[in-house]
């Protein structure tokens, strides 16, 4: 399996009560049983897909090299920059997965959360959506539907990265619709592999610790605002 995208499909982060934070993408692979090439970069746009990591794949591996899934989750950071355009986007998504189409049996993308960062705009992931989603119909790619995802337990407070367990939840949903609509076989559910319980405290502790950080980005937020008002 060979992924590129951002921060989301690169992975890493804070363990949720004992789970680690893995890519969705490495979850995935797990879960069909092949071998993961990764690519993703933290912080990357779609361009960034064309420029770097393609290269970068081009420079290391077998050119004749064949993957049964290829897979691109990109958008995040392209949507939440001032200067977004989605015909730029749908370009170099569009780009990405003819590259992808060349090395791969299957293919699969994603949309982008509407409850996506703050301050939220919806309007603009809903145009991203379309360009991802128009992008997958002409390069005959899945699509992984990500418009409702979200919620306390796997969401960071940022609204943006998934938790240790929303990693796994997106990889669960991404392996039922590589079955339904691809008949690839899932070897193993991704939550067969992890362990995990909750106490009180933990959760207290965890809530708590969600509601500053959630307070202190809606701080920020309102500081910049104001500021922005000033000017």
């Amino acid at each position: 399996m060979l992924a590129f995208g951002d921060s989301i499909t690169n992975g890493g982060g804070e363990l949720q009560w004992g789970v680690a934070l893995q890519s969705w993408a490495l979850w995935t692979a797990r879960g069909l049983g092949v071998p993961y090439s990764p690519y993703a970069v933290d912080g990357a746009v779609a361009a960034d897909v064309l420029r770097a990591q393609i290269p970068l794949f081009e420079r290391v591996t077998d050119r004749s090299a064949r993957y049964l899934l290829g897979c691109l989750h990109i958008g995040t950071n392209d949507v939440r920059h001032p200067s977004f355009d989605p015909d730029a986007l749908a370009h170099d998504h569009a780009s990405a997965l003819a590259f992808l189409a060349q090395r791969c049996d299957h293919l699969l993308t994603a949309t982008l959360p509407l409850d996506l960062g703050r301050p939220r705009n919806p309007t603009l992931v809903q145009a991203a959506n379309r360009a991802i989603t128009d992008s997958a119909a002409r390069h005959c790619a899945y699509v992984l539907d990500l418009e409702r995802f979200g919620g306390r337990q796997l969401m960071m407070a940022d609204h943006v990265h998934p938790t240790a367990l929303g990693q796994v939840r997106i990889a669960e949903l991404a392996l039922d619709l590589l079955h339904a609509q691809a008949g690839l076989a899932v070897r193993v559910r991704p939550s067969a592999l992890i362990s995990y319980r909750t106490t009180r405290r933990g959760r207290l502790r965890g809530d708590l610790t969600y509601a500053y950080r959630h307070a202190k980005q809606d701080l920020r937020l309102l500081a910049a605002a104001r500021l922005a008002v000033r000017r």
